[in-house]
């Protein structure tokens, strides 16, 4: 598993590859955790080089989206592969985290 993080017109974009399992979550987390400022209020999180990702990934999602909703922080989950769109859909993300097919679309959606 491997973080990057970008800036692109005030969002934070957090891009994940490789793999999320339950070896690598509790890193994963913190290193959402370290990237994202309390100053920012876009967080993107862009998954199209997101290979596999465990419960426990899915589990830091949601607690990083529930973390920045409470603040008044906007995120949203962007390029999802076929099969992490899947998982996302079978455990009711798409009802509550904003799902975008493209980088550009989540951007232009948060950001204005």
């Amino acid at each position: 598993m491997d973080l990057k993080t970008e800036r692109e017109n005030g969002a934070l974009i957090v891009c994940a590859e490789g793999r999320i399992d339950g070896a690598n979550a509790r890193e994963f987390e913190e290193a959402i955790t370290t990237a994202i400022d309390e100053q920012d209020r876009v967080v993107i999180m862009d998954l199209e080089h997101l290979s596999y990702i465990s419960s426990a990934g899915l589990r830091t999602i949601l607690l990083t989206a529930k973390n920045l909703s409470r603040r008044g922080a906007k995120f949203a989950l962007c390029s999802l592969q076929e099969p992490i769109r899947q998982i996302t859909k079978i455990a009711g993300f798409d009802r509550v985290i904003p799902n975008h097919d493209d980088r550009a679309g989540a951007v232009a959606a948060l950001s204005a």
